[in-house]
């Protein structure tokens, strides 16, 4: 994706559907041919299990009835995040970058060095969260597993307005609705509600949180651009 959009310039809409629709055609294919043997057994391991320090609470405990990595995203990676670009060099680096490269270059700073430092952090950061759900939830590849949810990444960043906590209160508000979504399914009177209608809500929630918040958003202003020093 740097090659692409920082070395060569090329849009970033087209380049990542373009890489989106054939890695995930090769991840598909890869995972057959190294693990399905027959073709129709896939490789399947035991998920991690969830971690439950206040069980004794009962139905209020629960809801503290996570993954590890899930205390790991909200106890380090949002504050790391939040702490490195608003009080570091680095972090100072990235938003500059982003807002002004000519001013960036003109201080000192690699445009590139730095862009393409920003997408392999945050497309090392993405990885982890496919396979998390893979590892953690499931315990096979299954195609599509992620179901939308990298796209729905990018619409949290524009309904967080760039800032990190804004985008982790969004994340949960996604993640609260599609855990509506399922508990709807399972309690009396819930087949009254067309499935698929369930399974698009916490969509619909954040096209509408987008529709009702993200009028007169102000994007950075090199955004979607790409830099050629002159």
């Amino acid at each position: 994706m740097a090659v692409m959009t920082v070395t060569l310039g090329a849009n970033q809409h087209v380049s990542g559907l373009g890489l989106t629709i054939a890695l995930v055609g090769l991840s598909d294919f890869s995972n057959k041919l190294l693990f399905s043997g027959s073709g129709t057994d896939l490789k399947r391991i035991e998920p991690f299990p969830a971690w439950d320090p206040f069980a004794g609470l009962g139905d209020v405990g629960a809801i503290f009835n996570q993954y590890g990595l899930t205390y790991v995203a909200f106890l380090v990676v949002a504050p790391v995040a939040w702490w490195v670009l608003g009080r570091t060099p680095l972090g100072l680096s990235i938003r500059a970058v982003g807002e002004n490269p000519e001013a960036a270059d003109a201080a000192g700073i690699s445009v590139a060095r730095i862009r393409y430092l920003a997408l392999m952090i945050g497309g090392g950061l993405m990885a982890t969260g496919g396979a998390f759900i893979t590892l953690a939830v499931l315990g096979s590849f299954t195609l599509d597993i992620i179901a939308g949810r990298g796209w729905v990444c990018i619409a949290l960043v524009i309904f967080g307005r760039w800032r990190i906590w804004r985008g982790v209160g969004g994340a949960l508000i996604f993640a609260a609705v599609f855990s509506l979504g399922l508990r709807l399914r399972i309690v009396p009177g819930g087949d009254a509600v067309p499935p698929e209608l369930l399974l698009a809500l916490p969509y619909l929630a954040v096209i509408a949180a987008l529709a009702v918040s993200g009028r007169n958003v102000a994007y950075p202003g090199a955004y979607l651009k790409p830099y050629r020093r002159t």
